[in-house]
């Protein structure tokens, strides 16, 4: 209350952090782990829109491809060499999962950026759940491959051997860490720019600077859909290059 009265002294009516603020879709205030939400939406529309461009825009496959189907294929190519240039041949069994996980990403970005729609990859708590998968998914995936031998990533053979002891701390450090780095990494990108464009756009309302602020959101809002595909590529290839570990653990 005292910020709110804050807020409206100094003339501050606007909240950019308000649009990450998870709601019930039905009302009331209680958010329960069953309770559908803004973020339930979302995400059940993201889901919607990757099965209508890769299903749905590819069951009509044509010598001369639908602009549907052109971008499916670019998608799909696009992936497939991305894992076979850092996983090597052996991650290409590995491509649904990782493409899964792209589209997913890509699309929630964009939709986070139409008018009133909310971005779930700006929540820790979904970029956290795909982290950890990942993490879970090379992890086990060691193991079950060379099984105690996978504990070679950790030991940089090439290294000095007096100082592979402490390079072998580091990496363990380094690779309990990868769930945090990889899931903070996305979800502050998406919050950061979604947030600046709040701020902007509540400037345009003021009559002196509108026109600084109009060009202004233009712009971060051109950058912000570079940095949504952006994002989505740097979680899908650092995904390939913790599979690559997973597969060839020896340095």
């Amino acid at each position: 209350m005292a910020s709110e009265a804050q807020g409206e002294e100094t003339g501050l009516v606007f909240h950019p952090m308000e649009q990450f603020v998870v709601k019930p879709l039905f009302g009331g205030d209680t958010v329960m782990w069953y309770t559908p939400t803004n973020v339930t939406l979302w995400m059940a529309l993201t889901v919607l829109a990757v099965f209508a461009l890769l299903v749905l825009g590819t069951s009509r496959r044509a010598m001369i491809p639908s602009r549907m189907q052109s971008v499916g294929e670019l998608a799909y190519g696009f992936i497939y060499r991305m894992i076979e240039d850092v996983a090597g041949k052996d991650g290409v069994k590995y491509f649904p999962y990782i493409m899964t996980l792209f589209m997913f990403i890509v699309f929630s970005n964009f939709l986070g950026l139409l008018p009133m729609a909310f971005t779930t990859t700006s929540h820790i708590a979904v970029t956290g759940v795909l982290a950890m998968a990942v993490f879970l998914t090379v992890t086990i995936l060691g193991f079950v491959k060379h099984g105690l031998g996978f504990l070679g990533v950790f030991w940089i053979s090439s290294a000095p051997l007096v100082l592979r002891p402490v390079l072998a701390l580091i990496e363990v450090i380094s690779y309990f860490v990868r769930p945090l780095s990889h899931s903070i990494r996305l979800a502050g990108n998406m919050m950061a720019g979604h947030a600046v464009i709040k701020v902007f756009a509540a400037f345009a309302a003021v009559l002196a600077i509108s026109p600084f602020a109009i060009v202004a959101i233009t712009a971060i809002y051109a950058l912000e859909v570079l940095v949504a595909f952006i994002q989505a590529y740097v979680f899908a290839i650092l995904t390939c290059v913790y599979l690559k570990d997973a597969l060839h653990p020896h340095h």
